[in-house]
């Protein structure tokens, strides 16, 4: 089969002849039919200093997914040769405190496809029964494969009801355009997103938010000021840090209401310092730190989302085949795009 393998350390992907994969004891073998680019694959693409300390190669990479299953291994029950799939990327060891408390989704030992296991950057992929997802025919690849990824924002944005609240957004990256389309489905009354990049705030727009700021152009103190505007002096109930920059993370803390809430999903790039009595103390907030999904708690509700009317195609921006993957690559660099699909 062809795969987009890591090679060695250093820049780069190479696309190659690798042996198809067999499936063990309770695993599948699918043929993966779209498969999409996150930001921890650019990290490897890159290899920059996160990658250095996590990634041995040899080791296909990717983690996003959908596809049919072909191959069925020994003690398969609950999946048919040629049923649609998506899957659950953590591999979860089910021993532990936290997978026999109802928390598996911080296993303490979990592994990850395409990073502590081959990826689905290729044609074919092996996965544990365990982690599928069966998923409708109604879903066309494109969109199918996005579950996952789709799922951080459903558990971000959802952590508690924010029906008639105000939300803000800092960073339009792609999960923190899902978490947008997941609080206008669950019917926030007030959306405000913020950005570096104007073609990500136009997709914002295009999903249903009602105010948009670039923090490339407006200052934090004109931004601090819109949103008191906005929200009439109260500040927003919740914000969602999707982005990891420090002036975002401070942005989201200044503009939430006294007793408000804060979700943080970006991951900044080194340690970030907060003045704690006033930006969180003295004002009574919640912060939640928000990792993958809830097991398969998420998935669940992802999928009343979609019955709900949750509407996610803008967010889907470029499809290539997979052999255009540093085109794919250079997009997220340049900020110029959604989510980015490949299809092997």
């Amino acid at each position: 089969m062809k795969a987009l393998v890591k090679t060695a350390p250093g820049p780069g992907l190479t696309l190659q002849q690798m042996p198809d994969p067999k499936p063990g004891p309770s695993e599948v073998v699918v043929r993966v039919k779209a498969t999409s680019l996150c930001g921890t694959d650019a990290h490897i693409y890159n290899w920059d200093e996160w990658a250095q300390g996590r990634i041995h190669p040899p080791r296909i990479i990717g983690h996003e997914m959908c596809g049919e299953v072909v191959e069925r291994g020994p003690g398969i029950s609950s999946v048919a040769v040629g049923d649609y799939v998506a899957a659950e990327s953590h591999f979860t060891c089910g021993l532990c405190f936290q997978c026999r408390t109802g928390q598996a989704h911080v296993c303490k030992n979990y592994r990850i496809l395409g990073i502590d296991v081959d990826g689905s950057y290729a044609e074919y992929v092996v996965l544990p029964e365990r982690v599928l997802w069966k998923t409708s025919r109604d879903s066309p690849p494109e969109l199918a494969c996005v579950q996952e990824p789709l799922g951080n924002a459903v558990y971000a944005a959802l952590t508690e009801d924010l029906t008639g609240h105000s939300v803000l957004i800092t960073g339009c990256g792609p999960t923190g355009l899902f978490a947008a389309a997941v609080a206008r489905v669950a019917g926030a009354a007030i959306i405000i997103a913020t950005d570096v990049s104007d073609f990500r705030l136009g997709l914002a727009k295009q999903l249903g938010v009602d105010h948009t700021l670039n923090a490339k152009t407006d200052s934090q103190e004109a931004m601090a000021a819109a949103i008191l505007d906005i929200t009439g002096g109260e500040g927003v109930d919740t914000a969602l840090e999707m982005s990891g920059d420090p002036a975002a993370l401070h942005q989201a803390f200044r503009s939430v209401k006294n007793g408000g809430r804060v979700t943080l999903f970006g991951i900044p790039t080194g340690n970030v310092c907060f003045d704690l009595p006033n930006e969180i103390i003295f004002k009574g907030i919640r912060v939640y730190g928000v990792t993958g999904r809830r097991l398969f708690e998420t998935w669940y509700r992802l999928a009343g989302l979609f019955k709900a009317g949750l509407n996610i195609r803008p967010i889907v921006t470029h499809t290539l085949p997979m052999a255009d993957f540093a085109h794919g690559f250079q997009l997220i660099k340049s900020g110029q795009c959604g989510k980015v699909v490949l299809f092997p």
